[in-house]
């Protein structure tokens, strides 16, 4: 296939304005599965997490075939914490489509994308997608999208965008807003010929050189079963062949390593099938290379200037994972020792570049550092599926200085709120007293309001649950790494103290009924718990040791309220990322395939 005949681009959306859905879409449209196949929802997101959280956090990249036309599409991921993918994959592409929601307009992951496509020259498509919801604002959307682009210094060509109005899950797009409305109410027949055509039109040709020396760009890392690592990415020179030799050189031009290709991928659909020869333009994937990683450049042996690349983003936030020493260790997972999670954090540094980690002086401590709590959490969830015990201490911001001033900085995030009104002042003074800085405040009509605000990525920290409960679970809160600014300080305490077990055993619905009144109890009667465990939150700033084992005293004595059964009120459940995000910094939070519980490091208080 002719490199003319090739349109690389990458689908870019905050989270849940439909772009998964959409590249379904796409998918099915192209006639790449079989009549009697079964296909699931979300094809995408392969990974068992992604399915059930409904979110991309891994870059992926499918082909489908058009016309005489092949389109490979990169699925990008939505959240801030998995931002970094972001970036470098849209080196691969000539081109964007830009997927908003018809009633949430633009949101911060929306204008961070955004922003580092026009950078890179690539001219996008504007979708706005969900045009179905009752509560569409499409003509303000757009509005708001035309002051972004205005915003991030769009030029002339990029500011001119195409614009579609779509409803993605149902597989269609139109050029018209009122043909849009048309085809919701009188349920006319429609697909995506439109988003076919703009692509095959507008997204420009791949900028190569066939003729050229091989070079090919690493951008994202995997890893196979059968081929072990896996390298995507773009070829812009040359021609990839099998067993051609090769060397890698990282981004200040330095060899790591000389090879040769032993496989070559090409996509179509949601497979990878192997090819023997690859040509400039198209985007592949290699194997063969052990010493690679995302921003390296891979070569003909004449070749002596790295391709230029985004260096991979240092890490924001980190935790520390130990071993699990609690009593009940080893008794609900079979991957226990050090060694075990050392080689999974390692395996799992390999392939996920936002991923460091740092060993202390007796190998029995690994510090973890990635982009946010939510990318932290996943890695730990994934391990705890994988049968693996540990424990993990409170999230902390990483801070660095500025040689200049010799300033401690700390990151900063962009914060964008969708809150009720009547709930807006809380939410703004709780954020204040954090180091927040409001930036804008818009009534976005029917009594809701949107806040944004500049604050610590370590005043988030737990602030999540916060603001759910402060908000009755109608609030919405989405983020996105802003920058470093100067240490702005201690923060206060945000947090009541806890109620700690002071005895091992089960608890008793006697015991808790007791300790109700103390405050929110985190477990209901017959759970296991040991001396130091964490069963509740206390109503007052202190912690307390109490004794939720305790058992009624048996006596041959009846009384009028006797038999009267005891009435508790529903435990408190919070989810891994709750937990991780609640503890104080003499807590941590035990890890097991069967459980996660809350408890003090030091048992014995």
């Amino acid at each position: 296939m002719s490199v003319t005949e090739i349109r690389n681009l990458a689908i870019i959306a905050h989270v849940d304005h439909g772009k998964t859905t959409l590249v379904d879409s796409i998918l099915k449209q192209s006639n790449i599965f079989r009549d009697n196949q079964e296909v699931s929802e979300r094809i995408m997101d392969s990974g068992e997490l992604e399915k059930e959280r409904g979110i991309t956090i891994l870059a992926k990249v499918t082909s489908v075939f058009y016309k005489n036309y092949k389109f490979n599409i990169v699925d990008t991921p939505g959240h801030a914490d998995f931002g970094g993918e972001v970036e470098r994959v849209l080196s691969m592409v000539d081109g964007v489509v830009l997927l908003v929601d018809s009633a949430e307009g633009v949101m911060p992951q929306t204008k961070f994308v955004l922003g580092k496509s026009l950078k890179l020259g690539l001219n996008p498509i504007v979708i706005i997608n969900k045009i179905d919801k009752k509560e569409e604002a499409s003509e303000k959307v757009l509005r708001q999208i035309e002051d972004l682009f205005l915003l991030l210094g769009a030029n002339e060509e990029q500011i001119c965008f195409p614009v579609l109005y779509a409803v993605g899950k149902e597989g269609w797009a139109t050029t018209s807003y009122k043909e849009a409305k048309e085809i919701i109410s009188s349920k006319k027949k429609a697909d995506l010929s439109p988003l076919f055509e703009l692509i095959e039109n507008y997204i420009p040709k791949p900028k190569v050189d066939a003729n050229k020396p091989f070079e090919m760009l690493a951008t994202i890392l995997t890893a196979d079963s059968y081929v072990g690592k896996v390298l995507i990415g773009k070829v812009y020179n040359g021609v990839a062949e099998i067993n051609k030799q090769v060397k890698v050189l990282n981004l200040n031009g330095e060899t790591k390593e000389k090879t040769k290709l032993t496989k070559l991928f090409s996509f179509k659909g949601v497979e990878k099938y192997q090819i023997d020869r690859a040509e400039a333009g198209d985007i592949v994937a290699i194997a063969g290379v052990e010493s690679a990683s995302v921003s390296d450049t891979i070569c003909d042996l004449e070749v002596e200037t790295p391709l230029k690349s985004t260096p991979v983003d240092p890490p924001t936030m980190s935790v520390t994972i130990s071993v699990n020493d609690s009593p009940f260790a080893g008794q609900e997972g079979k991957k226990v020792t050090s060694r075990m999670i050392l080689d999974r954090l390692k395996k799992e540094e390999e392939i996920n570049v936002a991923i460091r980690v740092t060993v202390n002086e007796s190998n029995d401590k690994f510090e973890v550092g990635g982009r946010g709590e939510l990318q932290l959490g996943v890695l730990i969830e994934q391990m705890r599926r994988e049968g693996f015990e540990m424990s993990v201490s409170r999230p902390r911001v990483l801070f660095k200085i500025d040689e200049a001033t010799n300033t401690k900085m700390e990151p900063i995030e962009e914060v964008v709120l969708d809150v009720d009104e009547q709930y807006s002042g809380v939410v703004i003074q709780k954020l204040s007293q954090r180091y927040g800085r409001m930036a804008e405040m818009n009534y976005s009509g029917e009594g809701r309001v949107r806040l944004i605000f500049y604050i610590p990525s370590r005043s988030l920290i737990g602030y999540q649950t916060e603001f759910r409960n402060d908000t009755r679970g109608a609030g919405v809160m989405s983020r996105t790494f802003y920058g470093y600014e100067p240490y702005k300080g201690e923060l206060e305490k945000s947090r009541n103290g806890v109620l700690y077990s002071s005895d091992t055993g089960s608890t008793t619905a006697y015991a808790l009924d007791k300790l109700s009144d103390r405050g929110i109890l985190f477990v209901g009667p017959g759970v296991k718990v040991y001396t130091g465990m964490i069963i509740g939150e206390h109503n007052r700033s202190n912690d307390i040791s109490v004794n939720p084992v305790k058992a009624k005293e048996l006596t041959n004595m009846r009384s009028a309220t006797a038999d009267i059964a005891v009435k508790l009120p529903p435990s408190k459940a919070l989810t891994l990322e709750e937990m991780i995000t609640y503890i104080q910094d003499d807590e941590v939070v035990e890890v097991t395939p069967l459980n996660c519980r809350l408890r003090k490091k030091n048992l014995r208080r």
